[in-house]
């Protein structure tokens, strides 16, 4: 039991840390970014590979895939710099099938719907199992607290009060002669390297990456628990992402409780008992559980 609260303390740091790189684009900068498991999906690959063939160890191919994902983040900033809203939502929900659809065709690359197999770790093979994931609980846990120390900084900073501008109106912070387009390229850039981070975390973790890894499910999971958590605030985020993780495991021991019931009838009732607390909580709590404070600064006289 233990072990497997370990295992779940790791999950719940991944999603922690795709919840804040959302934050940063979406909480701070409102812009709307359905991609994210598109930019997981680029850091577990590129970890993968860089560790797989070409020996990388773990720090230097988390850190490769970081840029590589921040660098998409920045490039699909660019092709969306129109866009707002909905549209912006469509569209970078597209990129994220367009990468899981690439990881499934270019067998050369990322060996197809097989997946690649075997990424090495640090610890793999030498520890046992519990020691294994209690070392990854532990370096995801230190890897999301500086991660969220280094967000929270950048968001009582003047990058993030323009942010904030930005998503408050887009035309006054242009016309306050804060170059728009440059922020949202930053934004969207640093938001995608935390999520390629977590990516490569991930596949260190479970040493295996295939592209049903990172459907639409991780989108709507992540999006859950940053909406519950307070869209805005850096905790808000870290604390949605745990109580997801919690439901989502939690709700697997229905079956037990309910005797008779079919594995489909099982799978329903969970999603059905997800839904109602996650809808009640929001209604209760519009502004999640730990809403964004606003810093508001009086001028005397």
């Amino acid at each position: 039991m233990l072990d497997y609260l370990v295992s779940l303390s790791v999950f719940a740091g991944l999603y922690a840390l795709l919840a804040l790189g959302l934050n940063l684009v979406w909480g701070l900068g409102g812009m709307v970014n359905l991609g994210l498991a598109g930019f997981y999906s680029i850091g577990a690959y590129v970890s993968a590979l860089a560790a797989l063939h070409l020996h990388l160890a773990l720090p230097l191919a988390a850190l490769l895939a970081a840029l590589l994902a921040g660098a998409a983040g920045a490039a699909l900033a660019v092709v969306t710099s129109r866009l707002k809203g909905d549209y912006l939502a469509i569209v970078t929900l597209g990129f994220a099938e367009v990468i899981q659809l690439i990881a499934a065709n270019e067998i050369w690359l990322t060996n197809g719907t097989d997946g690649l197999s075997a990424i090495p770790a640090p610890g793999r093979g030498k520890l046992s199992p519990f020691h294994f994931d209690l070392a990854a609980a532990a370096t995801v846990w230190i890897v999301l607290a500086l991660i969220a120390l280094g967000l929270v900084r950048l968001s009582r900073a003047s990058y993030g009060r323009v942010l904030r501008a930005i998503r408050e109106d887009e035309t006054v912070a242009r016309v306050a002669g804060k170059r728009v387009l440059a922020f949202k390229i930053g934004a969207f850039a640093v938001g995608a390297a935390v999520m390629g981070l977590a990516g490569s975390l991930y596949a260190a973790y479970d040493g295996y990456v295939a592209p049903d890894s990172f459907d639409v499910l991780v989108t709507v999971l992540v999006v859950l628990a940053l909406t519950a958590g307070g869209v805005g605030n850096m905790a808000g985020a870290v604390l949605g992402s745990a109580l997801v993780v919690a439901l989502t495991e939690g709700t697997r021991f229905l079956g037990g409780l309910l005797p008779g019931l079919s594995a489909l009838q099982v799978a329903s009732l969970r999603q059905g008992a997800i839904g109602f607390f996650l809808l009640l909580l929001l209604r209760l709590r519009p502004q999640g559980i730990l809403p964004e404070r606003m810093r508001v600064h009086r001028l005397d006289g």
